[in-house]
């Protein structure tokens, strides 16, 4: 029996057309809630990236640099719990614009904090931090006090938003806390991330659209989780008796070499026959050794991932084929 608006809980969340906003949104759904996405005005068709979840969910116009455009969706839409997801997808674009980064991470997160305690509501907050934080480590794996070293303005702004959140906890007693998430991967990233331009173009060889793919370096690591694991986290977070902060990822490494040559035998095809480096690939702030020490997420939250390494790729390949034989999406030139 569908449930009244008074008694389903409400979550509102920043970022909802992007791949954590697609499966964070499906989830919240699945659980019964009523979900609202804080969208620009200018962005409201984007809401059909969230394809056959989009006329489930409700879009909410402002901007998120509009501080009393959003106090006034706080006080109507009065939600129990908010995902502040906002942030620019990619994160070397970055350095072209880097106060632009700074104001949609921190300024969003800080808006949004000012709003819920000026209106006095117990909602739930939710952080979106990042492993860039953690930036130029000096040891792994990493966990919940490893000292932050951002190596780029993202990261920065992701530090900033950060601590402001940690500061609304001690300072107001806001139920706040923040998901220190490393990367996670799956059908929706854009193919300008390594994993979906690795399944993308591994779909298309396969199909016989194209003869080979052009990589960076193949040495490079990282922990690449699931996306839909991801955002299970975050709502287990805001499920607790006392908000924290936890550092979410699967403690395992895998380099672009095992990226690319699980993608292709996912294809039943030889990796070798195809790839090819392109050293103006590379990465200047490659990170080699970000990996995740998720103890604290197991034992306080009861989260563990659900897919392996192999099952994501497995699943993002497949997507791909299927996408190619159905026209659905075209292959970046």
């Amino acid at each position: 029996m569908e449930q009244s608006h008074s008694e389903r809980r409400t979550a509102l969340i920043t970022g909802i057309t992007g791949q954590d906003g697609y499966y964070l949104s499906q989830l919240l759904l699945s659980k019964g809630y009523r979900v609202v996405g804080l969208v620009p005005p200018e962005r409201r068709a984007s809401v059909a990236k969230l394809g056959d979840i989009a006329d489930r969910v409700e879009i909410y116009p402002v901007h998120l640099t509009d501080a009393s455009g959003l106090l006034a969706a706080v006080e109507q839409l009065r939600p129990d719990e908010i995902y502040n997801l906002a942030a620019p997808s990619f994160v070397p674009s970055s350095w072209d614009d880097p106060l632009g980064t700074l104001d949609l991470v921190t300024g969003t997160a800080t808006r949004l904090l000012a709003a819920v305690r000026q209106v006095g509501l117990k909602t739930r907050f939710y952080q979106a931090s990042s492993s860039e934080m953690f930036g130029a480590v000096d040891r792994s794996p990493q966990d919940e006090n490893t000292p932050f070293r951002p190596m780029n303005p993202y990261a920065a702004a992701k530090v900033h938003a950060h601590w402001t959140m940690v500061h609304h906890r001690q300072r107001y007693s806001l139920f706040a806390c923040s998901g220190i998430l490393y990367n996670h991967e799956s059908p929706l990233r854009p193919p300008n991330f390594v994993t979906r331009k690795v399944t993308l173009t591994v779909a298309a060889i396969k199909l016989g659209l194209r003869d080979r793919l052009p990589i960076g370096n193949l040495e490079a690591k990282r922990d690449w989780g699931y996306a839909g694991d991801h955002v299970e986290a975050m709502w287990r977070m805001l499920q607790t008796e006392t908000p924290e902060d936890y550092v979410i990822g699967t403690g395992h490494l895998h380099s672009v070499r095992d990226l690319v040559a699980t993608a292709f035998q996912c294809a039943d095809l030889d990796w070798e026959r195809y790839v090819s480096v392109d050293t103006a690939l590379f990465r200047p702030d490659e990170h080699f050794h970000l990996v995740a020490d998720p103890r604290k997420a197991h034992q306080n939250l009861g989260w563990q991932p659900t897919l392996t390494f192999e099952e994501l790729l497995g699943k993002m390949v497949r997507k791909d084929i299927e996408r190619l034989q159905s026209g659905s999406v075209e292959l970046p030139r």
